[in-house]
């Protein structure tokens, strides 16, 4: 999965570290209609639930194909130089958004942000490079074991172990049995990215309980595009000022970063983190269509049936931890 915004990590941690977690839904007025009925309320009401949901689905399928975007550039800037070109314009949005106070933080601030900027410049520059040599579903299907793996972590139920094992034969399926069908490179890379966005979870949760608003997502972008900027220039060079290029990795900083981090953080005004959540696991087959239609990598029969068992993995993990069951 290409890496998700901050307000997709705060709402995952909220999930996975609260037996229910609904401070993001509209208080319900006592005696109101019930929203399923039919008429005017029914209609709001279900407009009501079904906005959320479409500004998050809207934000997976710019992720998932700004990544598609990232992939075709890659033969012009490199994956590291598309990280680079990324990251930098990402950092320099939010910058100006949300100009953020460098003066009078602590050390601890400093301290999350560079470890929040790691992970951030980590998890992307592994994530490209597993695009660059896997499928793009399957690139995001590899990734998406490290937030199953801090569910279950964090669980602590046995529940979640038969939800660990549905997803680990879910990754054998679509390595053909043994890993032999994909890259290994890049398989290892994926998983590498794994491991980074569940660090990126724990110290986006963390920035956001220091920082007003997005300010330590920008800080900490910023630190990430400076770590990835000499890395882009070893791998692309000069061919990262080629005007096309440029162009062509603001779109995908847009799409990527931007966009999706805004719609998302609409929808988490009025939409409860765990529901929001179970939709982040739909991001596999978000990225798998992705792929597809942008990329044309074509998905077996076998495929879909690996992502879709990897896919109720985590929805089961995350429902476990919501419900307690």
């Amino acid at each position: 999965m290409d890496p998700i915004a901050p307000a997709d990590a705060k709402a995952l941690d909220s999930a996975l570290t609260a037996p229910s977690t609904t401070t993001n839904a509209a208080p319900v007025t006592a005696g109101a209609p019930d929203t399923g009925e039919t008429g005017a309320s029914g209609v709001n009401g279900l407009r009501g639930r079904l906005g959320p949901l479409g500004l998050v689905l809207a934000g997976g399928i710019s992720v998932q194909f700004g990544a598609a975007v990232a992939v075709w550039l890659m033969p012009r800037a490199g994956a590291l130089g598309v990280v680079s070109l990324r990251l930098g314009v990402a950092a320099i949005v939010l910058l100006i958004v949300c100009r953020p106070r460098v003066r009078g933080l602590s050390r601890t601030d400093w301290g999350t942000v560079l470890v929040f900027g790691i992970a951030m410049a980590g998890m992307n520059g592994l994530f490209y490079q597993a695009a660059d040599r896997i499928p793009l579903g399957a690139a995001v299907t590899m990734e998406v074991l490290g937030p199953l793996a801090l569910s279950v972590i964090a669980s602590r139920r046995l529940v979640n172990l038969l939800w660990a094992g549905l997803a680990l034969c879910g990754v054998v399926l679509l390595s053909g049995g043994g890993l032999g069908g994909l890259n290994l490179a890049g398989v290892a890379f994926a998983l590498g990215a794994g491991a980074m966005w569940a660090a990126y979870i724990i110290y986006s949760a963390r920035t956001g309980a220091r920082f007003p608003r997005a300010d330590g997502l920008a800080l900490a972008m910023a630190v990430g595009a400076l770590l990835m900027l000499p890395l882009g220039i070893a791998d692309a060079g000069s061919k990262l000022l080629v005007p096309s290029t440029l162009g062509l990795g603001a779109a995908v900083a847009l799409l990527s970063s931007v966009l999706p981090y805004t719609l998302e953080l609409l929808a988490l005004r009025r939409l409860p983190a765990s529901t929001f959540a179970v939709l982040m696991s739909l991001e596999p087959a978000i990225a798998a269509l992705a792929g597809f239609l942008v990329l044309h990598q074509a998905l077996s029969a076998l495929d879909a049936l690996a992502i879709a068992l990897v896919i109720v993995a985590s929805m089961g993990a995350v429902r476990t931890q919501i419900t307690g069951k």
